[in-house]
């Protein structure tokens, strides 16, 4: 690994490509180095803000005509390896970092004082839930831990704080960009479709995601095939698995209706599973996940069961937002993808889904055929709606389905799947013309002691800012709609 001072001298050009959050403090990182960094970005707005400021601005065509120039590129998480400052830096043998790995060489080179404690969660499914988890854990044993990374602030933005501990969550993303990052423990929990236009493929996915196992402590979901697999062929020198059932011989599992800790102890008991504040298997199985990141470096067992008695659930993550005529309201926004979405299906046992986004290249037919036997109606949204429509036509053909449609789908009706009625957003905003009809759907298919479940498992961008303002768009609509 090249030490940040062969890259970053003081004088060094850095193109800095991105000025979202993770833009801003990659520069301000990089500014008590002494680099000459230059800010790169497709918003024209967004560079003339800081060109505003004294910054060195330049546009991606730019950027990409001239990346000779430079001694290092930064990218932030999204912008994809075929992207084109990426490629043209290959090209060019520019080395090309993300602002994790910055961070880690910085930390790694004593930047911010003795290096920090790295434990990395990351997974297709229940990454922001382990690691808050896992940095209550730390925070109750008394170490002193920052929550970072896909989550909370930028690790950059965290290491000059008064910390030993980084609770980081990371990406399939970040971790394409960070190959030199090796935690002192990481967690794979789990993998699945996602992101597959971004990565080209399943096998590419799960290579950036075992990442994580490169450190001396590896933990994986051994409930999960491809989580296995991974932690089976790493290299780590303690591998740590974690499971629903009896854990054997270096596992935490359960036992009892407990937690315990077969891996860095003999059979400790670690907390009741009743105390998990997560619905379903999926619950139980991050507290386990985070309680092995915690355990690996020491924590004691009553800190693991008193903060997953205090833990609170983060929002649009299985957030129960209105209960009516015996239909609860669940705001599970967070839920972009397929696994996810069965992951939180599987919580309750009669669901109305609420369904659809941009897929993002993901099949959802292992979801359905898991869970059919929840489903008493589904509703749809979206740009991929008529890919889930036809998947429930397949798998799930008597469950009854509404497909909302905005005034964007003119002509769809003529070429809907079978069975499948419709229902036509109103006037206005069209996110929240959208998600008033899909409510005013699923009430009138949900019935005392169903769950209306917003588990879309596709991304939010087609009709939303957000998965938070999907979430919220939700939660305001139900409350429209039951006063």
């Amino acid at each position: 690994m090249r030490d940040v001072s062969d890259v970053i001298a003081p004088g060094a050009a850095v193109l800095v490509v991105g000025a979202g959050i993770t833009g801003r403090a990659v520069l301000a990182a990089l500014t008590p180095l002494g680099a000459r960094a230059t800010l790169t970005d497709d918003s024209p707005s967004a560079l003339t803000a800081y060109a505003q400021q004294g910054g060195a601005v330049t546009d991606p065509a730019g950027a990409a005509a001239t990346i000779a120039g430079f001694d290092l590129v930064v990218v932030s998480p999204g912008i994809p390896p075929d992207g084109e400052v990426p490629t043209a830096a290959a090209a060019a043998g520019v080395p090309v970092w993300g602002d994790v790995e910055l961070a880690w060489r910085l930390d790694r080179a004593g930047h911010y004082g003795p290096p920090k404690t790295w434990l990395v969660v990351t997974g297709t499914n229940g990454k922001t839930t382990t690691t808050s988890m896992l940095h209550a854990m730390l925070c109750a044993a008394g170490r002193r831990a920052a929550l970072c990374g896909n989550i909370g602030e930028p690790v950059l933005a965290v290491l000059d704080q008064p910390v030993d501990v980084l609770a980081v969550e990371l990406s399939s993303f970040q971790l394409h960009w960070a190959p030199s990052v090796h935690p002192d423990a990481g967690a794979v929990l789990n993998v699945a479709e996602d992101h597959l236009d971004w990565h080209g493929s399943l096998d590419a996915y799960a290579a950036d995601k075992a990442r994580a196992l490169t450190g001396p402590i590896a933990v994986g979901g051994v409930d999960d095939p491809t989580a296995a697999a991974l932690l089976a062929d790493c290299a780590a020198p303690t591998r740590v698995g974690f499971r629903l059932g009896e854990p054997g011989p270096g596992e935490l599992g359960v036992v009892d209706g407990r937690l315990i800790d077969n891996a860095f102890a003999d059979g400790l008991v670690l907390a009741e599973t009743a105390g998990v504040p997560v619905a379903g298997p999926v619950g139980v199985l991050n507290a386990l996940a985070a309680a092995a990141l915690a355990r690996a470096v020491g924590v004691p067992a009553d800190a693991v069961a008193g903060a997953l008695e205090s833990f609170a659930v983060g929002r649009h993550r299985a957030e129960v937002v209105a209960a009516a005529d015996g239909v609860t309201y669940v705001d599970d926004s967070k839920a972009t993808n397929p696994h996810a979405a069965r992951a939180s299906i599987s919580a309750y046992p009669r669901v109305v889904w609420v369904a659809g986004g941009l897929l993002k290249g993901a099949s959802v037919d292992d979801l359905l055929v898991a869970v059919a036997n929840r489903l008493v109606g589904v509703v749809l949204l979206g740009r991929d709606r008529a890919v889930v429509a036809e998947a429930l036509a397949r798998h799930a053909p008597d469950v009854p389905v509404v497909e909302v449609l905005t005034g964007e789908d003119s002509g769809v009706v003529e070429k809907a799947v079978t069975g499948v009625t419709h229902a036509r957003a109103g006037d206005g905003p069209v996110a929240d013309a959208v998600m008033a009809a899909v409510v005013d759907a699923a009430r009138g298919l949900a019935g005392p002691g169903d769950t209306v479940l917003l588990a879309p498992a596709g991304a939010s961008f087609d009709q939303f800012r957000s998965y938070g303002h999907r979430g919220d768009t939700f939660a305001a609509a139900v409350r429209a709609a039951i006063r």
